[in-house]
Order: structure tokens, then sequence, then C-alpha cells
């Protein structure tokens, strides 16, 4: 057996640190180093002992996660798990965590509990176990919050049929921090529509959507059925929704059967995106664990689309892209800061209003 994973627990509250501190205990790869009570006993800590993973509370005296989160990024960069409450202050708050750096969120309250299901105790170890493979080191240093864009700024919207492309976003772990750099940086003006599938549970989908609308140019939602798309509009799926694009320009959600494990899936947006516009797809796939946007590829590549992929040196996964390009679907593999650079200049190209298509070629 490899090294074990160590990890230092921080929260205020010493009921929350036991119970955490008991239920990692009983995986054998994860190993607790020690324990800490607030934000800056969180910093001193995570410089004395060099924890692989650092699960981060938000609510703390002294100096909350967020304040502590940034200085460790800035002064010990290290992997960051939140432990985030179901709440629409916590959601937002977990939002900013994910923006500053944090690597992932787990939901506190399910983790906690001194009744809380195997099944937390197992999803909190595998996202540690994530976690401790993201390269902190070689990460964006740059932390501070985005400032928002005056709604002033953004433009006017044209009729809600005039884009030339349909780009399909998809991401998984480290996913919210690189829509926070690709997003803003596509201009409003595109003559695009923009489709977004992040992996994240419902009740956080929303606040990141919101906080994306606020710092980019495009108008950027969280997807509800029967929204009218249109160029310069972007719509995120919401937690524990497939999201889909009708034949008549609309938006639809559901429940189906999970893709790769999760819902929304990348695949079954590309999928549908790949049937109804055809060769105007553009597929992006940014960092994240696991395969999800592998077959999306596919069926967009068999339609005549293109496919961008995040390059390896950037991503703080190198999972879902590498999984794309095994699969030999790969247009352009690039770095996070060349990639909005690169849908503009396909979404430029002179091309037909997107057709509608009944079957996408594969």
């Amino acid at each position: 057996m490899g090294e074990k994973i160590k990890v230092l627990i921080v929260d205020d509250s010493a009921f929350a640190r036991s119970a955490i501190a008991s239920k990692l205990g009983t995986d054998s790869v994860v190993e607790v180093v020690g324990q800490a009570k607030d934000g800056l006993d969180a910093i001193e800590k995570t410089k004395e002992l060099r924890p692989d993973v650092v699960t981060l509370d938000v609510v703390m005296p002294r100096m909350d996660g967020l304040a502590a989160l940034e200085r460790i990024m800035h002064e010990c960069p290290t992997p960051v798990v939140m432990l985030s409450a179901l709440t629409g202050k916590g959601a937002d708050a977990t939002i900013k965590a994910l923006e500053l750096g944090a690597v992932d969120f787990f939901l506190k309250p399910s983790i906690a509990s001194p009744v809380g299901r195997d099944e937390s105790t197992e999803e909190l170890v595998r996202k540690i176990r994530v976690a401790s493979q993201v390269k902190v080191s070689t990460r964006r240093r740059d932390t501070r919050l985005r400032q928002p864009v005056a709604a002033s700024a953004k433009r006017a919207r044209r009729q809600a049929n005039d884009f030339n492309k349909v780009v399909v976003i998809g991401s998984s772990t480290g996913g919210p921090q690189a829509l926070n750099q690709l997003i803003p940086a596509i201009p409003g003006d595109i003559p695009a529509l923009v489709l977004i599938v992040q992996h994240m549970p419902s009740g956080f989908t929303k606040s990141l959507a919101d906080r994306l609308d606020q710092l980019s140019h495009l108008d950027v939602r969280e997807a509800r059925s029967g929204d009218q798309v249109g160029p310069g509009m972007a719509f995120l799926a919401p937690g524990g929704y497939h999201m889909t694009v009708a034949t008549k320009g609309e938006i639809q959600l559901d429940q189906g059967a999970t893709e790769c494990g999760v819902r929304p899936s990348v695949n079954v947006t590309m999928e549908s995106a790949a049937r109804v516009y055809g060769a105007s797809v553009v597929g992006v796939v940014l960092t994240g664990m696991g395969s999800d946007g592998t077959r999306g590829a596919t069926l967009i590549k068999g339609a005549g689309g293109k496919v961008i992929v995040q390059d390896e040196g950037t991503c703080a996964v190198y999972g879902m892209p590498a999984s794309v390009v095994e699969a030999g679907k790969a247009d352009k593999v690039l770095p996070l800061p060349y990639i909005a650079d690169e849908i503009v200049q396909m979404c430029r190209e002179r091309t037909a209003r997107p057709r509608q298509r009944t079957k996408a070629r594969v």
C-alpha cells in the first residue's frame, strides 16, 4: 500500500472535527494528521504539518474560511475541500471559495451528523482522494475575486435565432474556477449560444450561474425548462437535471438516468446539441475526473462539429480532457487562457445559421 493521504480538518466545532476525524479514520487510505479550530489556526497548521488535503469550514471565529483559503493559496498552496452548508448563503460562500482556489466542496451536515450515512463518508473520501491529486503548485496564483461587470455594459441581445454556433462546455472537479476564467473572457456579442454543464449538486448551480453572470458580458443563467435560446446567452444545467435543447429552440430539463454516474451529464447535452445543430456545434471539455464528455465529443465530431479540450498543464484534474484526447476526438488541446479566443474564432467562421437536425452522424 502506498503512502497515506494526510488530511488537516478545520472547523470551529469540536464535535464536527471529532465526527469528521472518526469517519475518515475508517478508511485505510486517509490519515488525519491534525485539527484546527479557526482560520488562523488553519494557516499555521497547514504550514507546520504540510497536509496533502485540508477540509475547511466557512463560518469560523477570528478568521473565516474564505479569508483562510486565500491566505493558504498564497502562502502554502494546498488542495482544499470546503465543508458547505446547504443554504443560499452557504452556496454563495462555496462558489466564492471555488473561485478562490478550493478544489471541491462537501455538504457538512451529511458528514458531521452522528447518524451520517456510510455513502456520505465514502463520497468525502473520494473527494479527498481526487483533491490529493490536484497540482495546486502549478495552478493560477491570482486568487483575487473578480469584479462584477455592470449590467449596463452587457450588450443588447439579437433575435433568438441569430447565431452561428452552439458551444457546449463541460467540466467537473476544478471546473468552477476554470469557468470563472473562461466565461468572462467570451465577448457578449459572440454569434453563439453557450450551454454549460458543471458537475454540481442542486442548490449550488444557481449561485454559480449568478456569479458567472456578474463577471461576464454574456447573459448567464441557470437553465429552466422552456427557456428560449439566443446569441450571447449562456445556460448552466441545474444540479440534478440533464439539460437538452429541443428542435424548436428551447431548453428542456429532465431527471433521467445518470450517465457516467452524474446528472447533469456533459454527454447528454452534447448529444442533444449534435442532434439538433450538427456541424455548427463546438464542444469544450475542461478539467474534471472521469470520462463524461467523451461520448458527447464523439457525437459532435460525427456530426461535423469541432472539439476543444483543456491541456494537462492547466487542468486541476486531467481526466475528462485526457479521455477525449485518448479517444482521438480533440481538434485543439489548449491551455485554459487560450480557449476563449479559439471559441470566438470558431464561432465567427463563415457558416450558415445552425440547421436543426433530426439525427447526428456517428
